[in-house]
């Protein structure tokens, strides 16, 4: 029986992936320190792992703006140390790696083979985070699958979804972006959707993969949602980007494009409303 490591075990992703591993070893960054390459072969090595599904990741968007040697070490650096035991791999990615601007922004969802030329800071650590893994690794010749998701929320950490819950029972009213455009991510989908590609991972379906709930919509309509649904008796005024100006570059269009991992590996992607509904009910709304 093969043994998994979950690095990142303490944020969202990690948290629901832990429960539907019980057996996994998890760490987070007081544990192991993913940046130091030789503790990782150590800890890699004494544990006998098998596969490692890294959640670790540096995700402070704007904050990664004035910090880049902090967000390359952790977003590709680690992954790297991670790749070099020759493990398994599944890499957390996510949909900053595509252009928030010019020709080769797109307007239909992003294929895994479309150019990946991130302009935000975080963006660019975690696409030479991709592009590490792969050069050079001995885990190439192993199964590695490197797995892009996007706007993911749960009932744990900071996100976007507590946060308007939080608004939501202070403010009457409250302004978000309507010209931003993605799909929702329930983290526990994203852990259902990992188990499942799990015991299917081999040298021959390694790859970069996309993983969404279905269906598309702006922030501002997912505000919309999550007031109504919790029942909230808050006001969400659309407002342009131009209004809310962030340290980073945010994608206007972000939608990613998920026939790649449903065919390979006959994953579910449950429509982002029906998940969200889980999700309140979890929080107990």
């Amino acid at each position: 029986m093969s043994k998994i490591l979950i690095t990142g075990c303490n944020g969202q992703l990690g948290t629901e992936l832990g429960a539907l591993l019980p057996d996994a070893i998890k760490t987070d960054y007081d544990v192991l320190d993913i940046t130091n390459a030789d503790a990782v072969k150590r800890f890699v090595d004494t544990n006998k792992i098998d596969t490692i599904i890294n959640c670790a990741a540096y995700t402070a968007v704007d904050k990664a703006e004035d910090d880049f040697d902090t967000a390359l070490k952790i977003n590709a650096k680690g992954p790297k140390n991670l790749a070099d035991t020759g493990a398994k791999i599944i890499h957390i990615s996510t949909d900053y790696v595509f252009p928030v601007s010019g020709p080769y922004q797109k307007n239909r969802p992003y294929k895994t083979d479309d150019p990946a030329l991130p302009e935000s800071i975080y963006g660019i650590t975690k696409r030479k985070g991709e592009e590490l893994i792969w050069t050079g690794c001995p885990s190439v010749k192993n199964a590695t699958i490197i797995i892009r998701t996007a706007w993911l929320y749960s009932p744990y950490g900071n996100n976007f979804v507590k946060t308007m819950l939080r608004l939501g029972e202070t403010k009457s009213d409250i302004n978000v972006v309507n010209d931003q455009i993605g799909t929702p991510t329930y983290a526990a989908d994203l852990a259902k959707a990992i188990v499942t590609i799990l015991p299917q991972m081999n040298r021959e379906n390694s790859g970069i993969y996309h993983f969404t709930d279905e269906g598309v919509c702006s922030w501002y309509d997912f505000a919309t949602e999550i007031m109504t649904m919790a029942g909230l008796p808050c006001d969400v005024h659309p407002i342009p980007t131009s209004e809310y100006p962030t340290r980073a570059k945010r994608p206007a269009y972000s939608v990613l494009d998920k026939s790649k991992i449903r065919k390979v590996f006959n994953v579910e992607t449950p429509h982002w409303r029906k998940s969200l509904q889980d999700c309140l009910q979890r929080l107990g709304r």
